[in-house]
């Protein structure tokens, strides 16, 4: 490669392009300009020694790429167990590649999230993301100042979709050719377990004497170890699968169930009659007959390795029992209130006794 010096001290060039070499303070600075062109490329210079003088005697943050931040999330954040998600939505956001951190206002970054195409719902996990990695930079890094405020978009609250008894035994028996699959879908009923914990189960996670399954931190949600207690109906289920691998679910070939099929699902689904339904739907079914048994939210949340009672409060609204005790309380002295305003109806009618009842 040859290698031109300029009379200019600190910069020269390469292969036709202009680089710096220069001090600044006790900082040394070598890097390409990007531009063949002299003039552009000392006025690069300029520019980056009055920075760096900002930064010593002002207090002023050096400037740092969207680009640079992202890439020093991904890395600290291998261990993540959503960190492909992470990757993917930053690989989508090429809106904010080049731009300098401190440039990502508001605005700008509301604009960029609003042309993406995806749901209201979807948006709400970029600008997520993006507050997350901007908090970093202000809060560890020293990169920012001040991270913008971001406004989260309004979602549809969704309707949980669970099965009745008989839409249950209808899509058992769908999969009667397929004990394996008919065999998960039992299980996911009567444990509430997510697909990948069905999949991955392992006779070591299994206690049939304590009739409990565990599941491992790595392997939840909110990386806490679960204990999954285990009623009849899965301790049936466990019963007539063969050990032929260290995996609980095995197909039809002796192998270790990997994912489901869309196909076969999809086609158990329209033999069973039922629409609009998940597998993760199960896990909601689940919940929802528990707590329609009267099994208290708390106990409820223990059982499904929910982080927060919030999180199962959306199935509240199954079960009213426990309110019945403060309705039933109106009825204490309603027999004395309507036969003492029926003896002073005079007319006798059903009307004006309950007008009279009611006080109006």
């Amino acid at each position: 490669m040859s290698k031109k010096q300029s009379k200019n001290k600190g910069i020269y060039q390469r292969d036709g392009v202009w680089y710096l070499d220069i001090r600044a303070g006790n900082q040394r600075i070598r890097r390409s300009t990007g531009t063949s062109d002299k003039a552009k490329a000392q006025a690069y210079r300029v520019q980056l020694e009055h920075e760096i003088w900002q930064q010593q005697h002002l207090g002023v943050l050096p400037k740092h790429l969207w680009d640079e931040a992202a890439a020093k999330w991904i890395k600290e954040k291998q261990d993540k167990k959503s960190i492909e998600d992470d990757i993917c939505r930053i690989r989508q956001l090429t809106a904010l590649r080049g731009r300098y951190l401190q440039d990502l206002d508001r605005k700008t970054i509301m604009k960029v999230v609003s042309e993406l195409p995806c749901s209201n719902s979807t948006k709400n996990r970029y600008l997520a993301l993006i507050r997350s990695i901007l908090n970093k930079c202000v809060n560890e890094w020293d990169w920012l100042s001040k991270a913008p405020k971001l406004t989260l978009y309004k979602e549809p609250k969704k309707r949980i979709r669970w099965l009745k008894p008989q839409e249950a035994q209808k899509l058992v028996h769908a999969f009667e050719n397929l004990p394996y699959m008919q065999h998960m879908i039992i299980f996911s009923l009567v444990t509430g377990l997510r697909q990948n914990n069905v999949l991955n189960l392992k006779w070591e996670q299994i206690d049939l004497k304590r009739r409990i399954a565990w599941i491992y931190p790595d392997e939840t949600k909110n990386s806490q170890a679960l204990g999954v207690p285990l009623n009849q109906v899965a301790l049936q289920v466990l019963a007539v699968r063969q050990k032929t691998t260290p995996f609980v679910f095995n197909n039809s070939k002796g192998q270790p169930v990997k994912a489901v099929s869309h196909r076969i699902w999809r086609k158990g689904l329209k033999e069973a009659g039922i629409s609009n339904f998940k597998w993760h739907d199960l896990r909601h079914t689940w919940a929802s007959w528990l707590v329609q048994s009267g099994v208290p939210l708390l106990a409820l949340k223990e059982m499904g390795g929910w982080e927060s009672l919030e999180m199962v409060q959306k199935y509240a609204h199954l079960s009213s029992q426990h309110l019945q005790d403060h309705a039933d309380n109106l009825l204490l002295n309603w027999d004395t209130i309507w036969t003492q305003s029926k003896k002073s109806d005079n007319s006798g009618t059903k009307e004006k006794s309950l007008n009279n009842c009611l006080g109006l």
